[in-house]
């Protein structure tokens, strides 16, 4: 890690050390710039560690590179979830990124001069502009249905699901049919009795459609560059899809039972749209996450859910930007392979702001 003057403030801070965070130490390192990258884990990747054993992702390693830095698998195969953890941690080595760990960022506030105060338990950072990585998967979310069920029924969020032994015997329902809930389904089915409990349904694509990776069709028909603010990109952005396996084929091959969506729930008993009702000993929430910006106290930056608000990274308040959310400007927004795009697009406002002058 570099240090810098006390008192001095940054040219950058970049809160969230994932792969959005490093590929913008990346750029910013090319440009010359004073920042530091912080984030909260105990070491780089550890988000990532902390996810289910058996993850893998939906895109191969040919579409898995950061900038400057190709990931170290073959074209064709999927990385599990230590392989990526692994990855960051050599690329911000290899780039001589300054990244501090174990540093929780607790509030953001816009100071008098212009500059931006991030405090971080008793320390505080000070930066004339921010980038705020923290990534898509925040909070996890968990439905308040949950809080009916008896207190002997085994719940867990996806977040903290790790391996099928972790979760006690007995008959599972897994909640969300997207992509980790269908990945974990599947998982499970091949030891325990699985239903899925489908609520939004998603339009599933094959992992490599004729042959060819789902992501080289799409690099090739342009769809990886749709906008967010496109006809097409606002159609796609409401309706995510599942790569690779989906409810049906769980059903049809894998003997998942499919259930409706969730409707209510007392005791061990658990409710469902269509009126159907089924006993489980195990619950597993795969409903995702939320975003959370709270700690963010800019005026005029956030919306009146308190949720940033930015057009392609950029907020309302001078310097301050966002990056890796999903559907931030294209669907690869919040994608390995694709950051980097919007990291570098970040860097060119970035320094165009350094130059401006706008602070002392």
């Amino acid at each position: 890690m570099t240090t810098h003057p006390a008192g001095t403030p940054l040219d950058v801070l970049v809160i969230g050390g994932g792969q959005a965070g490093l590929a913008m130490g990346h750029h910013l390192a090319r440009r010359d710039l004073r920042f530091q990258v912080v984030d909260a884990g105990a070491q780089i990747g550890s988000a990532w560690r902390s996810r289910w054993d058996s993850l893998q992702l939906f895109t191969s390693g040919r579409y898995s590179s950061l900038p400057g830095m190709p990931f170290p698998a073959a074209a064709d195969t999927y990385p599990g979830k230590d392989d990526v953890a692994d990855y960051l941690r050599a690329y911000a080595a290899e780039c001589q990124l300054p990244v501090r760990l174990n540093t929780t960022v607790t509030s953001l506030t816009h100071g008098a001069d212009g500059s931006y105060l991030a405090k971080a338990g008793a320390d505080a950072l000070e930066a004339r502009q921010v980038v705020v990585a923290t990534g898509p998967f925040q909070v996890p979310v968990i439905p308040p249905v949950a809080g009916s069920l008896a207190a002997d029924v085994h719940q867990v969020h996806s977040a903290d699901y790790h391996r099928p032994e972790q979760l006690p015997p007995g008959r599972v329902l897994v909640v969300g049919a997207a992509n980790s809930g269908c990945q974990i389904a599947l998982e499970l089915s091949g030891t325990r009795t699985v239903d899925l409990a489908v609520g939004k349904r998603l339009p599933t694509v094959p992992q490599r459609p004729l042959g060819r990776d789902v992501w080289w069709w799409a690099t090739r028909l342009r769809l990886d560059h749709v906008t967010a603010d496109s006809r097409l990109g606002r159609r796609l952005a409401g309706r995510d899809q599942n790569v690779g396996i989906g409810p049906r084929a769980l059903g049809r091959r894998h003997g998942v039972t499919l259930r409706p969506r969730v409707a209510s729930a007392s005791g061990r008993t658990v409710g469902f749209a269509d009126g159907s009702r089924a006993e489980y000993d195990v619950v597993l929430w795969a409903t995702g996450f939320a975003t959370d910006d709270s700690w963010i106290d800019v005026p005029d930056a956030t919306d009146e859910r308190g949720r940033l608000r930015q057009a392609r990274g950029i907020t309302p308040s001078p310097g301050l930007y966002t990056l890796g959310r999903s559907w931030q400007h294209t669907r690869g927004s919040a994608l390995l392979g694709w950051v980097g795009d919007d990291a570098a697009h970040l860097a060119e406002q970035i320094a165009q702001h350094q130059e401006g002058g706008r602070l002392p």
